[in-house]
């Protein structure tokens, strides 16, 4: 471990200090083979944790984040999905709900090709992985060819894909769909809030909240909105995890989600080239999915990327930072991001207290500063959108953007999210995405952001 924390660091002594804090938060926080995103509220291994992990740990050392990838992999499901909670099997099932035996993964996933073990979640998280392993590689290209890793994670991750491009097109408009809050990532979103409101909640007699074992109820999401997760998981667990057969009441299309996909559909294509294959069907689905991206989700009136509910296939009026994520995509319009850039700049997503981006427009109706994705800023998607920026050559925007990230994990002790109106820390402490993406900000050369694009 200490040689980890003595690699070579940013010159300056605050840097420094940063970056061994950041360093002592993922050293802390590893199990031995991957990476709880928290000690206390998540204790398992989470799916886009792992990828934004990885990103940081290969500034530490390229073999950890190798193996922080390939763990999660190991859980894959034989139809390619990658679920977005891979149980530890030592931790208690009551440490965390929805638990192992909610899932019941091995049996109820059985004929969608769930694993015999790891027990996994059924659901699954934004597509960050194929982004994560290529900047993995890119660290120590080297190590990365002595242990075989793009050779062995690339078709496993053109899987995932696969599976999301086949089974996950539910709309007209060949975006990928989501159909469950937790998928997005931004599991409270007022984004999600009308197509919530068709589901009838599961009984509160039936489950056990163990996240208000960790998190004060006035930060978390409300018990109506958690016995509506309970009910859409139970009905897709019901339905064998079939994307074919299962009802999907709530199905709807993220931009966020969406954009991830195709930065790691253009990751997919440099680990083609390096290894000799074709990267051409790669460059054409990215091409495709920015297209479709644009014309399905693009809302010009207020310059951001809306939600699509597929229940009706209109655009959901609610202006999150799922909207912004977008930017991350390195050949999307230069009008549309010109706009972006300027709503990224409004009172809607300009905070009083910090220089991260809130998670929902400062002057929406459902604005709330301290309940999840209901107004905290979170570091991983200002990490995004700080990516976007560079990507797109708006280096003052982005300089101001990083500035203010590392000053919040450093005063926050890393913690999981920001209040935007008090700049106080919420949620978690010692936050493992926090940490890595703070170690990622310090230590890249920038050159890596570009890349993508070529």
């Amino acid at each position: 471990m200490k040689a980890l924390l003595d690699r070579p660091a940013p010159a300056t002594t605050a840097a420094l200090t940063l970056r061994r804090g950041a360093a002592r938060v993922l050293i802390d926080n590893w199990t031995g083979t991957s990476t709880v995103p928290s000690r206390t509220l998540y204790p398992h291994q989470w799916s886009w944790d792992s990828a934004f992990i990885a990103i940081g740990l290969r500034h530490l050392s390229a073999r950890r984040a190798q193996r922080e990838l390939e763990s999660l992999l190991a859980a894959q499901w034989a139809d390619g999905r990658i679920p977005h909670i891979v149980f530890n099997a030592d931790v208690p099932h009551d440490a965390y709900f929805p638990s192992p035996d909610f899932w019941q993964s091995s049996r109820a996933g059985r004929a969608a090709g769930a694993p015999a073990a790891p027990q996994t979640s059924g659901i699954v998280q934004p597509p960050v992985h194929a982004l994560a392993a290529w900047l993995v590689h890119r660290s120590d290209p080297a190590e990365s060819a002595r242990r075989g890793f793009l050779r062995r994670v690339y078709p496993r991750l053109v899987a995932w894909h696969d599976y999301l491009l086949t089974r996950r097109t539910l709309g007209e408009g060949g975006l990928v769909a989501v159909v469950h809050p937790w998928e997005p990532g931004m599991d409270n979103s007022p984004a999600w809030d009308r197509a919530l409101q068709r589901i009838e909640p599961a009984h509160s007699a039936t489950y056990r909240r163990a996240d208000l074992n960790h998190g004060h109820p006035a930060d978390r999401p409300t018990d109506l909105d958690y016995g509506r997760y309970v009910r859409l998981a139970t009905d897709y667990r019901g339905a064998g995890y079939d994307d074919r057969t299962a009802p999907h009441q709530f199905a709807v299309e993220d931009p966020g989600f969406n954009a991830l996909l195709i930065v790691s559909e253009l990751a997919l294509a440099k680990m083609a080239r390096e290894l000799g294959n074709d990267a051409r069907p790669h460059l054409a689905q990215a091409g495709e999915l920015t297209r479709r991206l644009v014309n399905r989700l693009w809302d010009d009136r207020s310059g951001i990327f809306r939600v699509r509910d597929l229940t009706d296939d209109t655009p959901v009026d609610e202006s999150g930072v799922t909207g912004l994520v977008p930017l991350i995509v390195p050949q999307l319009p230069h009008d549309i991001v010109d706009r972006l850039h300027r709503t990224l700049g409004s009172p809607q997503f300009t905070a009083p207290s910090t220089r991260l981006v809130p998670s929902y427009d400062l002057t929406g109706h459902a604005f709330a500063p301290h309940r999840y994705w209901r107004g905290p800023a979170w570091f991983n998607t200002s990490w995004l959108i700080e990516r976007g920026l560079r990507a797109h050559g708006l280096h003052t925007s982005a300089a101001r953007l990083r500035h203010g990230f590392l000053a919040d994990a450093g005063r926050s002790d890393f913690a999981e999210y920001i209040d935007p109106v008090t700049g106080a820390a919420r949620g978690a402490r010692h936050f493992s995405w926090t940490a890595a993406l703070t170690l990622d900000l310090l230590c890249t050369d920038h050159a890596d952001t570009k890349e993508l694009a070529a």
